[in-house]
């Protein structure tokens, strides 16, 4: 992302979860990359593989926390089609990440 220009920083959302005791308490949640350029913004997290629904739902609970409409992507080493969840979270293979002209778009 710095090589395409943008600047690049890690994030933080602030979310509340409640305890198994039932109290409500906050939290924060890292998103590896956040990726500015102009009025372009990309929220990124990367792994090296999703293969179980708890390691998706991990890498993919602090995207669906940020509340504004720039992309979220989710980039994985395994080759692996585009995928679009219901959230708008995208996820991409890395070697599509890299080579793709257009790979923030897909």
């Amino acid at each position: 992302m710095l090589y395409r220009g943008f600047n690049v920083d890690v994030g933080v959302v602030t979310t509340e979860t409640t305890s198994t005791e039932g109290k409500r308490q906050k939290v924060q949640l890292e998103i590896d990359f956040v990726c500015n350029l102009g009025s372009k913004r990309y929220y990124i997290q990367s792994a090296y593989k999703m293969d179980t629904d708890e390691k998706r739902r991990q890498e993919c609970l602090s995207l669906s926390k940020v509340d504004d409409s720039f992309k979220k992507i989710v980039i994985v080493a395994e080759d692996q089609l585009v995928h679009h969840d219901d959230h708008g979270i995208t996820t991409i293979c890395l070697k599509d990440f890299l080579t793709h002209p257009q790979a923030l778009e897909l």
